[in-house]
């Protein structure tokens, strides 16, 4: 059976990229940790991760690309013996894909929480007019 593609439209000429992020979006199921993701203003976005537990040493956070890859580790602490054990520590990978112009300003660990700032530009109104070569005059010129 052929599946058909999301942006497989005639009209949306150069989508293969999204089709193929948005294939691997659905397969990325794990929600840990969990995240927040808020406008702080116009041009302003924050995503926040809980991540308790966490120190900043334990935690990487890269721009790959056009991804925001959020990765977290803790030191394995061999002579600590838990009875009980319900704040996950494992580790983590956990991926955004940004837009076109999105950056990433900066990030913070208060509380047990990571919060990561990023900034899109303005939007812009983007027209220019593309000149129309007449090949049919070239061809009287020449045959003259």
């Amino acid at each position: 059976m052929t599946r058909l593609a999301t942006f497989s439209h005639p009209f949306l000429l150069g989508f293969e990229e999204f089709e193929r992020t948005l294939d691997r979006l659905a397969k990325n199921g794990d929600g840990y940790p969990p995240y927040n993701i808020e406008e702080t203003g116009a041009n302003g976005l924050r995503i926040t991760l809980a991540v308790a537990g966490f120190a900043a040493a334990d935690l990487s956070v890269q721009v790959e690309g056009n991804q925001l890859v959020v990765r977290g580790r803790q030191p394995e602490e061999p002579l600590r013996v838990y009875l009980h054990r319900g704040i996950a520590g494992r580790q983590f990978q956990r991926s955004f894909v940004l837009a076109d112009g999105i950056e990433v300003s900066g990030a913070s660990l208060a509380d047990g929480l990571l919060h990561i700032e990023l900034a899109r530009p303005p939007a812009e109104s983007r027209v220019r007019k593309v000149e129309i070569i007449d090949r049919g005059a070239e061809r009287v010129a020449i045959g003259s």
